[in-house]
């Protein structure tokens, strides 16, 4: 189960570092045109708190497992990042995009994984 759960970790980290690295140096028009519709309901800072969000997310989905330094944050970061996939998935959803809707439902299903998985641990 344990190298599961590090699995999961470590695809949520290649996404969510990827997500955020965008959201957070990239204008929003370049954000749409690579794939990224839901920030056009939002402003620049706000997609910016986003980007740190997911960021944060990372560090905290890999480092406190690893180190062994307080490993309840990574359940909690990963509660935190499916929290981010449910206000992702509402957006698609108001802009009727069902890949981007299956995408983000998906994502939030792994961070369930990792938060329950690690909650048990």
């Amino acid at each position: 189960m344990n190298v599961a759960l590090w699995c999961a970790q470590i695809l949520l980290a290649v996404v969510f570092t990827t997500s955020g690295a965008m959201k957070s140096t990239l204008p929003k028009d370049d954000l749409v045109a690579r794939g990224q519709t839901g920030v056009q309901f939002f402003p620049t800072p706000a997609i910016r708190l986003i980007a740190a969000s997911e960021l944060l997310g990372v560090v905290g989905l890999i480092l406190p497992e690893l180190t062994g330094i307080a490993p309840v944050l990574t359940p909690l970061a990963a509660v935190g990042l499916a929290l981010l996939m449910i206000g992702a998935t509402v957006t698609h959803v108001l802009l009727r995009e069902p890949k981007n809707i299956a995408i983000t439902v998906t994502i939030f299903v792994v961070c369930v994984f990792v938060a329950v998985g690690r909650f048990a641990d």
